[in-house]
């Protein structure tokens, strides 16, 4: 597929199974905050003062599948759907739900960096899903969008849009209770990581050829030495010629053993 030309496909065919799960997984806890005290968000949400002071790291992981009402995990999840679908198709279900991971992780720690005393729980899979909307604009940046079903825009000027208004967000003192760093988090550390290419079959064969690029240089480099070696020889047995085995140095010798391996080697 050409995913330089502009397309309409969203989400089509059958729900991968990571987003599957997810959808399911986030239901559920919503359902369970319905039910629940509201210090079940206390725990499970990321209160950043208590990762400072009672070590709650299990919250970077939590927090992501809480929502704060009807309409915040309703958008969340069509997000997930509408642009992650075809993400996990492309890269495979294991490397997919490592990305949302990280993305949702990295966008808790960076929204804990920029509030580390505060007592209000920050909850929601935006920030994975601000790193799944960057993944799918560099992906199909010229998939076009229909904004309100009306407005059409490529993938990847919707989303540098989404990146600036987040941006400028941040800027502005009034609490407007959306966590405007975890969503700027998801979509940097989302960028970074695909631009540095670490999933995991690039991963592994960047770790391969590295392992390659050093065998390489030690056989070299035990071939300059054999060549060195042999190169010497022919002064040697000059040598013994005139003045004898015995009154060779002791350097001269080994390099004579040495010469007498590598020969027997590559006869073999």
């Amino acid at each position: 597929m050409n995913y330089n030309r502009p397309s309409f496909r969203f989400g089509g065919g059958a729900l991968p199974p990571v987003i599957k799960y997810l959808l399911i997984a986030n239901a559920a806890v919503f359902f369970l905050q319905i039910i629940l005290p509201r210090d079940f968000i206390y725990y499970f949400g990321l209160v950043p003062a208590w990762v400072s002071s009672k070590f709650a790291i299990w919250q970077f992981g939590t927090y992501m599948f809480l929502h704060g009402g009807f309409f915040h995990i309703l958008f969340n999840m069509f997000a997930l759907w509408m642009f992650g679908s075809d993400i996990e198709r492309s890269w495979g279900s294991r490397e997919f739900l490592k990305y949302y991971f990280l993305c949702g992780i990295g966008a808790g720690v960076i929204n804990y960096l920029f509030a580390m005393g505060s007592s209000i729980p920050v909850i929601g899979a935006s920030g994975a899903v601000y790193g799944i909307l960057v993944a799918y604009a560099m992906l199909f940046p010229n998939r076009v969008i229909y904004i309100y079903f009306l407005f059409p825009v490529k993938a990847k000027y919707l989303v540098m849009a989404f990146a600036a208004i987040e941006f400028i967000s941040t800027w502005n003192r009034s609490s407007d209770g959306v966590a405007h760093f975890a969503h700027l988090g998801g979509m940097l550390v989302g960028f970074l990581y695909l631009k540095s290419d670490w999933r995991m079959p690039n991963l592994f064969g960047k770790m391969k050829s590295s392992v390659s690029s050093k065998k390489k240089k030690k056989e070299d480099k035990k071939k300059r030495r054999e060549e060195e070696i042999l190169d010497k020889v022919d002064e040697i047995l000059d040598k013994i010629n005139k003045i004898g085995y015995h009154n060779l140095s002791d350097e001269e010798k080994k390099i004579l053993s040495e010469a007498s391996q590598i020969l027997s080697g590559k006869k073999e």
